[in-house]
């Protein structure tokens, strides 16, 4: 069975950190572009970070950048967003999805019909 599971969400204070895990059943997600997207209440699903396939090649949303860090263990079958210094802003359901042999560039912005495979959220909740 093909499937993404998503953990490490959780309740944190304004400036704390998380590491998000994206974890694959099913495929080898080492062939496949990762992406991290993210829905707050009343607001639109947001791509947050992208890895591509083969490249590696990362690209993210300017609201996260220079905050978020998105990054692939292939030994472990996982992908990762590390995110530091948050802002109760980035207060959402955090969801991964994946794409075969999709390869992105730095600049690529993420659209949801990009992603085929998609997991079923963590939660994220950032304090003030």
């Amino acid at each position: 069975q093909v499937q993404l599971v998503e953990s490490g969400g959780g309740l944190v204070q304004a400036g704390g950190s998380l590491r998000l895990t994206c974890a694959a059943s099913g495929f080898t997600l080492k062939n496949y572009a990762i992406s991290w997207w993210r829905e707050a209440p009343g607001k639109e699903r947001e791509g947050v970070s992208t890895i591509s396939a083969r490249r590696n090649t990362t690209s993210y949303a300017h609201s996260v950048k220079g905050r978020f860090t998105i990054s692939r263990d292939n030994a472990e079958n996982k992908v990762y967003l590390q995110m530091n210094m948050l802002e109760p802003e980035d207060t959402a359901v955090y969801y991964c999805a994946a794409e075969a042999g999709f390869t992105t560039h730095e600049e690529y912005t993420p659209a949801p019909n990009d992603f085929a495979i998609w997991g079923q959220g963590t939660q994220v909740t950032v304090s003030p």
